[in-house]
């Protein structure tokens, strides 16, 4: 399956709460992007909360904008990405 970074910008900020609500809120996300067969992975946070860097894997650039839409969070770039492990090397 292909993988994808996807960048949003948050012009208020980035907020999940950290109690009960905000594991319900991630558990709908996911929920919704099993919809489209996409999976997040992990997400990083700008130190200001106005932008998240969030990796997915899912069948195509598509079906990780329907899976936002679903959920409500902008999209502002799609990119395919793959891994590169520097222990590879070693």
């Amino acid at each position: 399956m292909p993988r994808y970074l996807v960048e949003r910008s948050f012009p208020d900020g980035f907020h999940i709460p950290v109690d009960a609500s905000g594991v319900r809120a991630c558990l709908a996300m996911i929920e919704c992007n099993c919809q489209e067969r996409v999976s997040w992975l992990q997400s990083y946070v700008s130190v200001d909360k106005r932008r998240t860097f969030c990796i997915y894997d899912g069948p195509s650039p598509e079906a990780i904008r329907r899976a936002a839409n679903r959920n409500k969070l902008p999209i502002h770039k799609i990119t395919e990405v793959s891994v590169l492990d520097p222990y590879f090397y070693l």
